[in-house]
Parts: C-alpha cells; sequence; structure tokens
C-alpha cells in the first residue's frame, strides 16, 4: 500500500517532500573548518621546516622526504581505522583528544635535537592529524544537512587554507628563528582544543537527537555484482587520489629546490610560488563543492584532473614569470575536487560516513607521503628537473575519471535497499 497518497489517491503534500530537506548549520562548520585550518597550519609546520633541518642537520633529499613519509603516512594508515571505529562507536571527545596529540608534537619538533626525535615529535602530529580528519569530516556531514557538497567544501577549506601557509611560515618565521620557531604553534594547538571543545559538546547533543541504531536504515544491501561495481569505482577513485597526492607532493615539496637551481633565486623567492599554488588551492577547494552540487560531481573530479594536464606539461618548461600564472591557475583547477572525491566517495558508500572519510583523506596524506619518499630518491638518483618533469604527466591519470559511475547511477544505487 502506497503511504504517501491520501484516500482519493492524491499525491503526497509539498510538506511531505520537504521533510527530506535537512537544514545546514553553519555555526559549526564554520568552527569545525577554522580547527582544520588550526591542524593543517600545524602540519604545514613540517614540509615549511624542512628546508631549516636539511641544512642544519645536513640531511639528503631521501632523509627530509622521510621525514614528510614519516607524517603522512602516520595519518594515512590511522585515519581509516579511526573512522571505522567512530563509525561503530562514536566518540565526539576524541577531537579535542587528537589535537592533544598535536600539540605534544609540535613542542616535541621545535626542540629536537636530532633527526629521530624529530622523526618522533613528526609522529605525534600524524597522530593527531589522523583522529581529527574523519572526525571532522563526520562533523562536516552532520552539520551540512543536505547541502553536502558545500558542507565539505567549508570543511576542506580551512585544511587547504592552513596548508597554503607553508611557504609563509618558511620565510617569516622558520628562516628567522629557526628551527625553534615551531614552538609558537603550541599555542594554535591550544586554542584548537578549547574550540573543538565546543564543537564535542554540538556533536554530544546530535548524537543524542540521533542514535546510531536510527541511521543504521540508512545502511546500503548490496547484491554481489553492485558490490564489485563499486569496489571498481573505489578503485579508479584511489588511482585519481594518487595523481593529484602525487604531483601535489612534487609541486609544494620539491619544486622551490628546482626554482632555486634553475633561476639562482633565494629559498624566500621560491616559497611565494608555492604559497600561490597552495593559496589558488584553497580557493578551489572551496569552489569545487558548491560546482559539484550544480554541475555533478564526476564532472567536477574529470575538470581537476584532466584540466590541469596541459598547463602542468608546461611548467617545466616556463620562465619565473609564467611560473606564476601556470601555478596559480593549476593549483585552483587541480584541488577543486579535493573536498569533491570525499563527497563522491560517502554517496558511493553511505552510512560508512567516517571510514571513508578517513579511507580518501588518508589515502590521500599516505599516497603524498610515498610520493615525498620516491621522488626524494629519484631527484637523490638523476637530475631534479627530469624527475620534476616526469611529475608533470601525473594530471593524465585524470582519463580514469570516465570509468567512475555517473551522479546519476549514483543516485539509482542508493535507491536500491
Amino acid at each position: 500500500m502506497n503511504v504517501s497518497a491520501g484516500a482519493a489517491g492524491r499525491p503526497a503534500s509539498p510538506q511531505t517532500t520537504k521533510t527530506d530537506v535537512k537544514p545546514t548549520v553553519f555555526r559549526i562548520l564554520l568552527l569545525i573548518s577554522l580547527v582544520h585550518l588550526f591542524n593543517d597550519t600545524i602540519q604545514a609546520v613540517i614540509p615549511a621546516i624542512l628546508p631549516i633541518l636539511k641544512d642544519t642537520m645536513q640531511l639528503n633529499f631521501t632523509q627530509s622526504g622521510i621525514i614528510v613519509f614519516a607524517l603522512n603516512m602516520t595519518a594515512s594508515v590511522m585515519q581509516p581505522l579511526v573512522g571505522l571505529y567512530s563509525d561503530r562507536k562514536p566518540r565526539p571527545y576524541m577531537l579535542p583528544i587528537g589535537m592533544g596529540f598535536t600539540c605534544i608534537g609540535v613542542l616535541g619538533l621545535a626542540i629536537a635535537p636530532n633527526y629521530w626525535l624529530v622523526l618522533l615529535s613528526v609522529l605525534m602530529v600524524g597522530i593527531g592529524s589522523a583522529i581529527f580528519h574523519p572526525e571532522g569530516s563526520r562533523v562536516a556531514y552532520m552539520a551540512g544537512g543536505s547541502r553536502r557538497g558545500l558542507a565539505q567544501s567549508i570543511f576542506q577549506v580551512g585544511g587547504n587554507s592552513g596548508q597554503s601557509l607553508a611557504s609563509i611560515m618558511t620565510a617569516l618565521v622558520f628562516v628567522p628563528f629557526g628551527q625553534f620557531g615551531a614552538i609558537w604553534f603550541t599555542a594554535v594547538a591550544a586554542i584548537g582544543i578549547v574550540v573543538q571543545l565546543a564543537i564535542s559538546r554540538w556533536y554530544s547533543g546530535y548524537l543524542a537527537a540521533n542514535p546510531p541504531a536510527a541511521r543504521k536504515s540508512g545502511a546500503r544491501a548490496m547484491d554481489p555484482s553492485r558490490k564489485r561495481q563499486i569496489s571498481f569505482a573505489v578503485c579508479m577513485l584511489i588511482f585519481l587520489v594518487f595523481a593529484r597526492s602525487w604531483y601535489q607532493a612534487g609541486i609544494t615539496i620539491y619544486f622551490p629546490f628546482e626554482l632555486m637551481e634553475k633561476f639562482a633565486m633565494t629559498l624566500e623567492h621560491a616559497q611565494i610560488y608555492i604559497f600561490l599554488f597552495a593559496a589558488a588551492g584553497a580557493v578551489g577547494t572551496f569552489m569545487g563543492g558548491p560546482l559539484s552540487d550544480k554541475f555533478g560531481r564526476r564532472n567536477i573530479i574529470f575538470f581537476s584532473m584532466l584540466g590541469s594536464a596541459p598547463l602542468a606539461m608546461v611548467l617545466p618548461y616556463a620562465n619565473e614569470f609564467w611560473s606564476y600564472i601556470i601555478l596559480l591557475i593549476n593549483g585552483f583547477i587541480i584541488l577543486s575536487s579535493f573536498s569533491v572525491t570525499v563527497v563522491y566517495a560517502q554517496e558511493l558508500i553511505p552510512g560508512k560516513i567516517g571510514t571513508v572519510s578517513g579511507l580518501i583523506t588518508g589515502l590521500a596524506f599516505g599516497l603524498g607521503a610515498l610520493g615525498a619518499v620516491a621522488l626524494g630518491g629519484l631527484a637523490d638518483t638523476f637530475h631534479l628537473q627530469a624527475v620534476m618533469g616526469w611529475v608533470s604527466f601525473l594530471p593524465l591519470i585524470g582519463l580514469l575519471t570516465f570509468f567512475l559511475p555517473s551522479d546519476r547511477k549514483l543516485k539509482e544505487w542508493s535507491r536500491e535497499v
């Protein structure tokens, strides 16, 4: 019997459909985005301080890459585990606890006397990040209501804005103050803990109003053929995140060294290029979510990858001026899919918000970590300019977007229960 129609067979009233529209809690979205800014600003301390550590501790490119690997791989491995755990047993106060690990790590980084203690401190920052990202993405999902693309963009733009500060921190903090300059970021972590206590209170209230048992009805019951299709789509999404993460690692970590070598510029000058790339990426991250709400997730992912490919391949041959322009445009384009890939994955596998968010964002960290080490090893073996030339072809992997299910197909799958 169709309960949505009246006794006379009339269609359901407009009020019935409106109940599916959930409100967007912008106050919480802005707060979680602010904490994402704090968290990723502290993470950005690691690549920002690398040139200083490389000089003072006499590190090679491979050792420098291992530092980034220790940070990102810790977050990569733990994020899906944290997400899986919190899907089963949500723990709102994991958020401030995670920032506590980050605070300890950045304090250790400021005072570490040798390479091994630097690695230990970086691991602590990685643990804090691993706890924050899946839980922060879950908060954005809950607070976003029916506007998930916009919500994820607001959340992610905080992180990308924090990452964009790495080059500025190198020039303004670590060049004049050295390694000990990291001590200032313990204050940033402390503020983040306070803000997250407020978010955790809202999170607890949301769980009380929406107990886990009520949310399980949204889980999808899949037949084996559908499960294979979804698994294939996840693999394609992984390859796309792989291309984006390795390209981003090449630009943010090693391109400054190429600029210094190629144009004989100072470190401070080279970091301006990276700031432009990252700042434009933050704008692209913000715009990508709302655009995907309007034009479709897969279309924006396709534009993000293949749209950046021509400029990426031209960049190794550009002069100083055109390098500015190319990095500015490409930062916007290639990072416009950052939040979109998370939302796409959440819609691909509904009911597993923490696990999926941890997998995709953790995967981005992990593949970026592998990229940092692999590119560092190649740079030690071959000429750095040759390695950056190879990196420029990575966005062409965006052709795999054709194999992703369309947004319409995802909606059809979501109705199959």
